[in-house]
């Protein structure tokens, strides 16, 4: 599509060395999902999401999370309102198009269980009434490993499964961190960045998905997958029906990005481990010599990759 490659050029023109988060963001955009950010504190997460919104003119919302930050300061609070003598509905910055939530590993539990709904229902409930989040909605989380044992919260299982793709950023080559110094040498370019997007199109790309053909080979190949992350020796809990139909959903959007209106064996293959690394939960054992990333790689090897045969198998 080439109105999705201006808007990810654009991104890489002030996000470097991120060509593949950009694509992922894209395709997490178009399948509905939200994308889970880690790596060290420095990296660029936030700019990376602040300028994704501009990009795609969406409304931004960021919630900074800390240990104190309560459910209602997500989602949002019915305040009386002493002028009107009545009370009000205020809706949080989870109500918005493109959400960042900060450091999310740094609230509490019961705060963090507060984007449950609204991630997988696109709506938030407040004081009993309901409230849709816009179109498009996507939630961008970061958090940082590093700081796994000092006030942090791991997410949950059920958290975890409610995000698309988790993407461990690394830091940019020597090359890449050079042309961000001269770049940002005067002036910051993500505040001249303008929209390539509108988010009637971005609804209407995510229409087209359903018409993204999935071969019967491929979706063999997918459920292939799927099983050995559950019969795998060292994996405690597998990969869920919603962690497959996410891997579906991004194939399909990866095949319309790519202009393709089938999804090829690739296409699950190369977005496999950004759907798997987060809901694989190994076992006690294999977690002290392995990470869950090591471990789908491994099931990647096993399982074998149908070849395509053509228009005809397509």
């Amino acid at each position: 599509m080439e109105k999705i490659a201006e808007a990810k050029e654009a991104l890489n023109d002030v996000i470097f060395g991120s060509e593949e988060v950009v694509d992922l963001l894209f395709i997490a955009l178009l399948a509905q999902g939200h994308v889970l950010l880690e790596s060290v504190p420095g990296t660029g997460k936030t700019k990376l999401a602040k300028s994704f919104a501009k990009v795609v003119d969406g409304d931004f919302g960021r919630v900074q999370f800390t240990p104190d930050v309560l459910p209602s300061d997500v989602t949002g609070i019915r305040f009386f309102n002493p002028k009107r003598q009545e009370f009000e509905l205020r809706p949080g910055p989870a109500v918005t198009n493109v959400l960042l939530a900060d450091e999310i590993n740094r609230a509490t539990p019961k705060t963090q269980s507060s984007l449950l709904e609204i991630m997988e229902e696109q709506q938030a409930t407040i004081d009993g009434e309901t409230v849709p989040a816009p179109a498009p909605f996507i939630v961008l989380a970061t958090q940082n490993p590093v700081e796994t044992n000092h006030g942090t919260f791991p997410l949950p299982e059920a958290q975890l499964d409610r995000f698309l793709f988790q993407i461990d950023l690394g830091y940019p080559s020597r090359a890449e961190e050079k042309q961000l110094l001269q770049t940002y040498r005067k002036d910051d370019p993500s505040e001249q960045m303008k929209p390539m997007l509108t988010l009637e199109e971005i609804r209407t790309f995510q229409d087209r998905l359903k018409f993204i053909t999935v071969s019967d080979p491929v979706a063999d190949y997918l459920l292939d997958l799927i099983r050995h992350t559950r019969e795998h020796t060292d994996v405690e809990l597998g990969i869920s029906p919603r962690g497959a139909l996410a891997l579906m959903r991004s194939a399909q959007a990866r095949a319309f990005i790519d202009n393709r209106s089938y999804v090829s064996p690739n296409d699950i293959k190369t977005l496999a481990p950004y759907v798997f690394i987060h809901r694989l939960t190994l076992t006690m054992e294999a977690s002290i010599k392995k990470t869950a990333g090591q471990v789908a790689e491994e099931i990647l090897q096993v399982v074998s990759v149908p070849v395509e045969k053509g228009a005809a198998s397509k």
